[in-house]
């Protein structure tokens, strides 16, 4: 019997694989596991229902809303759960326009998908805030444009998504009545999030919840109506999916328990990655070198295009992204490389998980040195 193979072994060898794409979504966290089980066989009810068995799945619905409350440090009914990130993005800036005179939104040109996609669904005095060439935008734009007669409400992130640039979100000076969103779906689980913002986001399968299960806070105070039909209320109709909610909020605290132990390792790791990307003839490695999210990093290879890396790279045994990190299933040019004057091909977003070895980062420099060299040399 032959030994498994390692990652980054000889060229066209099968391999064993290494996840390296947790910017799109992460394994359950062992800490939700046992929680989910538990929950289907007891939160399946309705919890709108009086019995015990919809007493129960409320009294599990309220407990995961208390959790999520208490790893953001407001109160469980400033907790809306929704069926996914973009569903409570949408929702919650939406909710802030239609709760506004105004129409407005404005919004960085490096906002996730769900946000722009809002933007052009709703008409109105929209402004899209430039960034500088690390993805950033300036507070003094934002500001400008919040005191816009036509504003209703302003969107930035609090770290991007695809370059992992943080925002510089406590230091925007808004005026009374104009409401901020900020978007933590890449933030939240890897460093301290803003302390300023009106409507925050989050998406539970990117901290180790599982999938189908978003965040929308609205801090009390905020003024918000629902945008589509339905009660006037943050969280969508429907049957609420009690079990995921709590291994979510699961997730969420223990991620959060070992969050900076966690990102001091993955900042040295990418460290590494940044490194050999940046001795690759012709390649920029985009994004603040520094502010950034410790889990993450983009790189663009002149001449390559970013499919025949990223399939090259997991024949070999390694699963990253290329393309636009918020358009799902397309490797449409990346809106937010296009934003900050990269290349806009070619480009290779690399995200470690909470398990990523010092091992396989080396193991996957080494790959990615050979495959870009090979390629440009039109071996493959």
């Amino acid at each position: 019997m032959h030994s498994a193979p390692t990652p980054g072994g000889s060229h066209g060898e099968a391999t064993a694989a290494v996840y390296l794409d947790a910017a799109s979504s992460t394994a359950l966290h062992p800490a939700a596991r046992d929680v989910l089980t538990a929950a289907l066989e007891r939160g399946y009810g309705d919890p709108r229902r009086l019995h015990r068995t919809g007493r129960d799945a409320r009294l599990l619905l309220d407990n995961a809303r208390a959790v999520v409350a208490e790893c953001l440090g407001i109160r469980p009914d400033e907790v809306a759960f929704t069926a996914s990130g973009t569903e409570a993005v949408q929702r919650g800036l939406l909710g802030l326009v239609e709760a506004s005179t105004r129409d407005g939104i404005a919004h960085t040109t490096v906002e996730h998908s769900s946000v722009l996609h809002a933007v052009a669904w709703r008409p109105g005095a929209h402004v899209a805030l430039p960034v500088d060439g690390h993805g950033r935008v300036a507070p003094a734009d934002v500001a400008e444009a919040a005191r816009r007669p036509g504003t209703a409400a302003v969107a930035v992130q609090a770290a991007n998504q695809e370059i992992g640039t943080r925002q510089p979100v406590d230091d925007l000076d808004l005026p009374v009545g104009v409401p901020l969103l900020v978007d933590a779906a890449a933030a939240l689980g890897h460093g301290p999030l803003p302390r300023r913002w009106d409507a925050l986001t989050a998406s539970a399968h990117t901290w180790g919840g599982p999938a189908g299960v978003g965040v929308l806070a609205l801090r009390h105070g905020t003024r918000w109506h629902n945008p589509f039909p339905g009660e006037d209320r943050p969280e969508p109709d429907g049957f609420p999916n009690v079990p995921a909610a709590l291994a979510a909020a699961a997730a969420l605290q223990a991620t959060l328990a070992e969050e900076a132990e966690v990102s001091r390792r993955q900042h040295a790791l990418v460290d590494r990655i940044r490194t050999a990307a940046s001795a690759l003839p012709d390649t920029e490695v985009v994004g603040d070198p520094e502010d950034r999210l410790p889990h993450l990093v983009t790189f663009s290879c002149l001449y390559l295009a970013g499919d025949e890396l990223v399939t090259e790279l997991d024949r070999q045994g390694f699963g990253v992204a290329s393309g636009s990190a918020c358009t799902a299933s397309t490797l449409e040019p990346s809106h937010v490389l296009a934003a900050i004057g990269a290349l806009t091909h070619g480009n290779v977003r690399v995200s470690l998980t909470r398990e990523t070895t010092a091992e396989q980062v080396d193991a996957f420099c080494r790959a990615l040195t050979a495959t870009v060299s090979r390629l440009r040399e039109g071996l493959l």
